[in-house]
C-alpha cells in the first residue's frame, strides 16, 4: 500500500508557499536592524544632531521594508504563516527600541512609551494564544495604527525646528489613541477565534 506523500517542510502550512521568499527575507532584515538602532540610541552621544539624524533615517529605511515586503507579499501571493508572525514581531521590537530610547534620552514623555509597549505586548500574548486555531492577520487598523506610530516617532527621531516638535506631539496622540482603539479590535477577534476551535 502506498504510503501518503509527505508535505515540504519548507512550505508553509496554511500558503503552500515557501518561507524563504523576499518579504521574510525583509522582515528577518527589519529585526537585524534592531540591535543597531539601539546601539545608535543608548550610546552617550545620542541626542547629538548628527546621531539623531543617522538613528532616524534608519528607522524610518527599516520602516519602509515593512511597507515592501507586505506589498509583494499580497501582490505575488508569498503570504506565509512566518511572515504573518514575524512581520509584527519585527514592527514592535523596532518601534519599542525607538520608543524606549527616545524616552531614555528625554525626547518623549516616557507615558507614551508604555501605553504603545503595553498594547503591543498584550496584543502579541494574544496572537499566540489563539494560534493553534488561526494566526489574527493585521487589521488594516493595526496597520494605520503602526505607520502613524512610525510617523510620530521619525519626527522625534529627527533633529527638526520647534514647530516639529508640536507636530510630533500631535502625531504621537493620535498614534496612541489608535493603538488604544486597534486593541480592543484584537481582543474581539481573539474571542470570536477562541469559540470557533
Amino acid at each position: 500500500m502506498l504510503k501518503p506523500a509527505v508535505p515540504d517542510r519548507v512550505a508553509d502550512p496554511v500558503s503552500a508557499v515557501s518561507s524563504i521568499n523576499v518579504p521574510n527575507f525583509l522582515t528577518t532584515i527589519r529585526l537585524l536592524v534592531v540591535p543597531v538602532l539601539a546601539w545608535l540610541l543608548f550610546q552617550e552621544n545620542s541626542t547629538t544632531n548628527f546621531n539623531r539624524t543617522i538613528a532616524g533615517v534608519l528607522f524610518i529605511v527599516a520602516a519602509l521594508t515593512d511597507i515592501a515586503d507586505g506589498t509583494i507579499a499580497r501582490k505575488w501571493n508569498l503570504i506565509t504563516n512566518f511572515g504573518k508572525i514575524f512581520d509584527p514581531i519585527a514592527d514592535k521590537a523596532l518601534i519599542g527600541t525607538a520608543l524606549i530610547g527616545l524616552s531614555s534620552m528625554g525626547l518623549l514623555d516616557w507615558w507614551f512609551t508604555w501605553v504603545i509597549l503595553a498594547r503591543e505586548i498584550f496584543v502579541t500574548l494574544l496572537r499566540f494564544w489563539v494560534i493553534k486555531q488561526g494566526v489574527i492577520p493585521a487589521s488594516r487598523g493595526g496597520k494605520l495604527k503602526t505607520i502613524m506610530q512610525i510617523v510620530a516617532i521619525s519626527f522625534y527621531l529627527l533633529p527638526l525646528p520647534s514647530s516639529g516638535s508640536l507636530l510630533a506631539e500631535i502625531l504621537m496622540y493620535v498614534a496612541v489613541i489608535l493603538t488604544l482603539a486597534t486593541a480592543v479590535d484584537y481582543i474581539m477577534k481573539a474571542i470570536m477565534t477562541d469559540r470557533d476551535e
